[in-house]
């Protein structure tokens, strides 16, 4: 989960899946799997939903 939060961070600067897994140094598949979990465990449709969340959680 620690990583799906750092995931999470990342998408909410506006990172692409391309630019995240080049900060991690990891499969893209990875970080879509990251991604996917995060949308589904949070109910999100998409990244525009997770981005809105991160900042009114305070995660960015």
């Amino acid at each position: 989960m620690p990583r799906e939060r750092e995931v999470l961070a990342l998408i909410a600067r506006g990172l692409a899946n391309r630019e995240i897994v080049a900060v991690f140094v990891v499969e893209e598949s990875a970080i879509r799997t990251h991604a996917k979990r995060i949308f589904v465990r949070l109910n999100f449709r998409d990244r525009v939903q997770a981005v809105i969340y991160a900042y009114e959680t305070g995660l960015t």
